[in-house]
C-alpha cells in the first residue's frame, strides 16, 4: 500500500531517506542560494559566483554536487556551460521554504493573538 491512513503517500524508509538526503543537500547555504537563483532561469558559473559572493571554484564545486544529485543539469552554449534546475518539485520546495522565512531570518507567519510572540527559530547567518 502506497498511502497512509489519511490518503497521503506512505513515509517508507526509502522515501524518508531520499527526503532527508534532499534536505541535507540543500542545508548548505551556498547550494541553497544557487538553487534559488537557478529557479529563476539558467545561469553560468561566473554569474552564479558573482551573485552568491562565492569564488568561481567554490561555486563550481557546489554545482558539481547539485549535478551529481540530479538537482541541476547543464548545457553548453558556445564556450559557456549554462545550469538549470531540472526538477520543478525542488523549485516548489525552495520557494515554499522562502515563503515562510522573513528577510531577517525569522519565521514569517501571521501572529497567533492567543499566544505570546514567538522568538526566531533560526539565527540568520552574517
Amino acid at each position: 500500500m502506497d498511502e497512509d491512513g489519511q490518503g497521503r503517500r506512505a513515509a517508507t524508509p526509502e522515501r524518508l531517506s531520499a527526503a532527508a538526503g534532499t534536505f541535507d543537500l540543500l542545508s548548505v547555504p551556498g547550494r541553497l542560494h544557487i538553487v534559488w537563483l537557478l529557479a529563476s532561469g539558467e545561469s553560468d558559473v561566473t554569474t552564479l559566483a558573482e551573485r552568491t559572493g562565492a569564488t568561481i571554484p567554490a561555486t563550481s564545486q557546489q554545482l558539481a554536487k547539485l549535478r551529481a544529485a540530479g538537482v541541476v543539469s547543464a548545457r553548453r552554449e558556445g564556450r559557456r556551460q549554462l545550469y538549470r534546475v531540472d526538477d520543478p518539485h525542488i523549485v516548489t520546495l525552495v520557494e515554499t521554504v522562502f515563503e515562510h522565512i522573513a528577510p531577517d531570518g525569522t519565521i514569517a507567519q501571521e501572529p497567533d493573538l492567543r499566544r505570546p510572540p514567538r522568538r526566531p527559530r533560526f539565527q540568520s547567518v552574517g
